[in-house]
């Protein structure tokens, strides 16, 4: 099933903002089919029943993708499926969202606590704050900030803390260098949430994959520039076939 991609959203925001790059993806290849899976609405911080949910959810046999939180268990389930995965793509996905003395190159403890403790006392203020610093850096902020906002699910409290938790303690390093298969990894040069340095931090811990930085953009590039970032895929998948 080389010409199914599945793509999983990130945190909090739902599956739409990644519906029009699914779109200019089918439009690119009409042979491809694009599904974008919701995140599993678990209250639990626990990566191995979000995998196992996933695991039994997703199509075997397919490309897995996902942007930012999505990214992150794409590429820890990629690992565990090894063979039965086609090839793996990230999108604005740190291998660890929040910094600490081996990834430096990651959101300071501090901000992210912040995140959490806001999460806590005010769930859609949070979402707010969080659907702005998807928006910075990209040509009309305000404007994508209010998109992503409108197609956000309406995910419960609980949810949504435990989504947290588990971009808190992710660390995707060893799934990523020991998947086997095609990998393609983007960035954006003006992330609020992601420094584009990580995109060259990767780049030493897997110098064999294909590593991109879209300089004026930020986290929000998959909305933003869908059809961009379609071709970006669209030619990695091509060439991972040829392969």
């Amino acid at each position: 099933m080389r010409d199914r991609l599945i793509l999983l959203p990130g945190w909090g925001l739902g599956v739409s903002p990644l519906e029009p790059l699914a779109s200019a993806l089918q439009g690119l290849d009409e042979h491809l089919r694009v599904e974008i899976e919701p995140l599993p609405a678990l209250a639990s911080s626990n990566l191995n029943e979000w995998l196992d949910e996933l695991d039994a959810t997703l199509p075997q046999d397919a490309w897995l993708g996902g942007w930012s939180l999505g990214g992150m268990l794409a590429s820890e389930l990629a690992a565990r499926r090894g063979e039965r995965c086609c090839g793996l793509l990230t999108l604005a996905s740190n291998p660890c969202f929040v910094a600490h003395d081996q990834w430096p190159s990651a959101m300071a403890g501090e901000t992210f606590d912040g995140f959490l403790a806001g999460c806590a006392a005010d769930p859609r203020q949070t979402l707010k704050r969080f659907s702005l610093l998807c928006a910075q850096g990209c040509s009309d902020p305000r404007g994508l900030s209010r998109l992503l906002l409108a197609g956000a699910p309406g995910t419960s409290p609980d949810v949504l803390m435990a989504g947290l938790e588990l971009l808190a303690q992710l660390d995707t390093r060893a799934a990523l260098q020991g998947y086997g298969g095609p990998q393609l990894h983007l960035f954006a040069g003006l992330d609020a949430l992601v420094p584009a340095e990580a995109a060259g931090e990767l780049l030493v811990l897997l110098p064999d994959v294909e590593i991109g930085l879209i300089e004026q953009t930020g986290h929000g590039f998959p909305l933003e520039d869908p059809h961009g970032v379609a071709g970006a895929i669209q030619a990695f998948l091509h060439e991972s076939d040829d392969d």
